[in-house]
């Protein structure tokens, strides 16, 4: 899990009583399509960097990125309502519609949501299955099933979205209950960055996990967009390390 599930009640009303992250986008307003957009891809704020560095790179000028807040990584249980919401709001107004989640903890709940709605997502079950490839992560997962991922995203986000966003900050004693179970540091970079580099080893040592790193790039969400891309008439490339 890119979060460990919290107890319930306590840390649930911890989180929403926070301020918002400055890693969070807000809300998916219900706008028209950019002039020009005539393909939606909806996706997830901890991937926006990577999905507009995609579209940026490969000139996909008829898609527009629009991002849910990357907070809901914290709050699994709530994405496919959020989904539904943002899809009933958005949708109609493009030709092609593309879901850039995985299940992301929804328990098969999104795809029911998608189905309604014939949409796409990405594959797999969370980001870092689909950044590191699905039979290389299902390895890496029957390894160590106590294993803790980070992506350059939550590298970047550790202390806002899980200290702060699980209530670490004011109760320390809380890393114990989540992390108990956990022995290792997974980090899937997907560019070469050595401040992120630096970001997850001290999140290892703070947790007190062994490290380790994969360098995975932009795996099946580059995949993903090569699809996209090819109904527009375009060769989706990779971004620059």
């Amino acid at each position: 899990m890119a979060v460990p599930s919290p107890r319930p009640s306590r840390v649930r009303s911890r989180r929403r009583a926070a301020a918002p992250s400055a890693d969070d986008r807000p809300r998916t307003p219900a706008r028209p399509p950019r002039d020009g957009a005539t393909t939606l891809v909806l996706g997830c704020g901890a991937l926006a960097q990577e999905l507009l560095e995609l579209v940026r790179v490969n000139r996909l000028d008829h898609v527009e990125v629009r991002c849910l807040p990357a907070s809901l990584h914290n709050l699994p249980g709530e994405i496919p309502a959020e989904v539904d919401r943002a899809l009933d709001e958005l949708k109609d107004g493009y030709e092609h519609t593309f879901l850039a989640y995985a299940d992301c903890g929804t328990a098969g709940a999104l795809d029911t949501v998608l189905e309604r709605h014939g949409v796409d997502r990405l594959p797999g079950a969370h980001c870092y299955a689909f950044y590191a490839g699905l039979p290389e992560w299902q390895a890496i997962h029957d390894e160590n099933p106590g294993t803790f991922y980070l992506t350059d995203f939550l590298a970047r986000s550790f202390e806002s979205l899980v200290i702060r966003g699980l209530g670490m900050d004011t109760r320390p004693d809380l890393a114990e209950l989540y992390f108990s179970n956990y022995s290792r540091l997974v980090y899937l970079s997907q560019r070469d960055d050595e401040d992120l580099m630096a970001r997850a080893r001290a999140a290892a040592d703070r947790l007190g996990l062994a490290f380790e790193h994969r360098r995975t790039g932009y795996g099946e969400l580059a995949t993903a967009m090569g699809r996209l891309g090819a109904r527009l008439g375009v060769d989706v490339e990779m971004p620059g390390a």
